[in-house]
């Protein structure tokens, strides 16, 4: 006779990427930003000034060339690209954790573990941007046909006045929101971890998207302060971003250490 062992419950497993952390915390990791951009702040508002001005040249350059009609998505694009931007920032904050000196020079001249494989995740993200805008060009033509880009002084107009502005708001929003959610899943923690750990981009950006991905209502709190953040800076005339993108990407850093595998 065949015995049949007796069925046992599946033994219990650790969650690698789970995190047994409640939304609240991206407030912590925010109060830890502040923190260390008032450790020795001189560097840190250098670095927002720098991303400041940055932001003018681009945005001056698109209006000297004529090129206005991508303002919006290139404002959206920023959020792509920014956790590369930001590799200084999370310089600072980890050499602020490990006691050693912090200089705007060593924010700059980062040395990362994984050498030249930020390069590729920069590379990848700048590609990204650069897909989102042709992408809204896209949806522009395909509910305004060739009727030329009527410029900022009348877009509100032509937005919220009419049905198929509304519908291309609506479609572009969506469309955007794939873009920006795809490129914060990959780089959210996969930009710090190049500079902590010697690892390759693609596994840095795999394991920021499990991070992200099973750790989500954290995460969408964390993207929802830097997108409200982020807001307020450019409402500001980018203003903000001296002070709001440092904090931010001190914070990012804290987020990193609390969260990695």
């Amino acid at each position: 006779m065949i015995i049949i062992p007796a069925v046992r419950p599946p033994l219990a497993h650790e969650e690698r990427w789970k995190r047994d952390l409640a939304p609240s915390t991206a407030f912590r990791w925010l109060e830890k930003g502040w923190s260390d951009f008032w450790t020795k702040p001189a560097p840190s508002i250098a670095y927002g000034v720098l991303i400041f001005l940055l932001s003018l040249v681009i945005v001056g350059g698109m209006f000297f060339y004529g090129h206005d009609y991508i303002l919006f998505p290139a404002l959206a694009g920023f959020m792509v690209v920014g956790p590369i931007l930001a590799i200084g920032l999370y310089e600072k904050s980890r050499r602020i954790a490990a006691g050693e000196p912090v200089s705007l020079r060593r924010m700059i001249f980062v040395h990362p573990k994984s050498g030249a494989q930020i390069l590729f995740i920069g590379a990848l993200l700048c590609l990204l941007m650069l897909l989102w805008m042709r992408a809204a060009v896209i949806v522009y033509a395909l509910f305004f046909g060739m009727r030329p880009f009527p410029g900022l002084n009348h877009i509100s107009e032509m937005l919220l006045t009419t049905p198929t502005g509304w519908a291309m708001l609506i479609v572009g929003c969506v469309v955007g929101a794939l873009f920006g959610g795809f490129s914060f899943a990959i780089s959210a923690f996969a930009v710090p971890m190049l500079l902590d750990r010697r690892v390759d981009a693609l596994t840095a950006m795999g394991t920021s998207l499990a991070l992200v991905w099973n750790n989500l209502p954290l995460m969408l709190t964390w993207g929802a302060i830097m997108l409200g953040l982020i807001a307020l800076s450019v409402a500001t005339g980018f203003l903000g971003l001296i002070v709001a993108f440092p904090v931010l990407g001190h914070g990012t850093w804290h987020a990193y250490e609390s969260i990695k595998p």
